[in-house]
């Protein structure tokens, strides 16, 4: 047999590994099935959000309003024995309003008084951040270090978070007025940026018919914070080859259009540096990685990809890109340069 090269240095999968995989791929199904009491459609949406969940990673659902992008979170944080919080972020909310906050607080035998810190919303395990382009940069910016670090600081104190711990942001495209774009650096650490679009005819007919009836949706509990750690930490166990990586990486490299060299560039490629202003950077990479082997494992496998890679490119991808001028008079977005990507560049050998 030929030599299974990958970065792992693993000789296969243990028996304890083969049977971890089964109970994943068996709570993926009965996760997807209690969903499915709820949200009817949307199968891509919600395998992205597992893959994210699983992977620990935060998600940026956008879409029109009336698409269930709040159902659909507050669904999972209750099938899911987990704290769960939601921000609905407005103009006139600030940091504190989400971290927390000091409070003189007084001994009522001493007379003593001390600061004691008021725990935020932003203390449980699922955030829901509702309209989260509503706020300013000032507020978002309190996310970024919960986000990135997993913990909060108020008052020159720094506080860790309860694991696991997910951002899932809602955004409405159509709305412009009185929103505040997010920054790019927070863009940065969602993990997948996901398109919520509308259902076909039949499911809207099956939304109207349940959704108008006195059908009621009782949900179980499958899982708490202790076997979903277990399980993303098992996700990282996976092995990886590296021409799986290496394929990853080219797609990341290739939406940088100043790290192209002239002389040895692809000429079907010069797309590249007329329609992206700045590319996606080496956390892209990354996620494409942990993105692909989180599915491999919730399908039953024990090592990802090329074609897991580029299932998970595209949300990956799509906020990571900055377009130029060119590519808006074109008529060009994110989601068809992505596409064309995918179609150019070939796996290594």
């Amino acid at each position: 047999m030929p030599e299974n090269k990958s970065n792992s240095g693993s000789a296969g999968p243990q028996q304890e590994d083969i049977i971890a995989v089964e109970k994943l791929r068996e709570a993926r199904e009965r996760i997807e099935k209690e969903i499915r009491k709820v949200i009817i459609g949307q199968e891509k949406v919600i395998e992205e959000l597992l893959i994210a969940l699983l992977s620990n990673g935060h998600c940026l659902l956008i879409g029109v309003p009336g698409l269930a992008k709040t159902l659909l979170i507050s669904t999972i944080s209750r099938i899911l024995d987990l704290k769960f919080s939601r921000i609905q972020f407005t103009p006139d909310l600030m940091p504190s309003d989400i971290t927390g906050t000091d409070i003189i607080q007084e001994n009522i035998t001493t007379g003593d008084r001390s600061f004691k810190f008021i725990q935020g919303p932003i203390f449980a395990n699922i955030i829901l951040a509702d309209e989260i382009n509503r706020t300013p940069p000032k507020t978002q910016s309190a996310l970024l270090q919960a986000m990135q670090e997993h913990e909060v600081t108020a008052g020159g104190e720094t506080y860790k978070l309860a694991e696991p711990f997910f951002v899932l942001a809602t955004q409405n495209p159509i709305e412009q007025e009185g929103t505040y774009p997010l920054p790019e650096a927070q863009l940065d650490r969602f993990m997948f940026n996901i398109y919520i679009d509308y259902p076909s005819k039949e499911e809207e007919n099956l939304i109207v018919k349940t959704t108008t009836s006195a059908y009621f949706r009782d949900l179980e509990k499958l899982m708490g914070a202790e076997e979903i750690i277990r399980l993303q930490k098992l996700a990282r166990k996976v092995p990886v080859s590296d021409h799986v990586i290496d394929y990853a990486v080219k797609l990341a490299r290739y939406t940088r259009p100043k790290s192209m060299d002239p002389h040895t560039i692809d000429k079907s490629l010069e797309y590249v540096k007329n329609w992206i202003t700045w590319g996606a950077g080496p956390r892209a990479s990354q996620y494409m990685i942990l993105g692909a082997k989180t599915k491999a494992i919730l399908e039953g496998r024990f090592t990802p990809s090329c074609e897991d890679v580029r299932a998970v490119a595209l949300p990956v991808l799509r906020h990571r890109i900055v377009t130029s001028f060119n590519a808006e008079a074109d008529g060009v977005g994110t989601f068809e340069i992505i596409q064309r990507l995918l179609e150019d560049i070939k796996e290594s050998d």
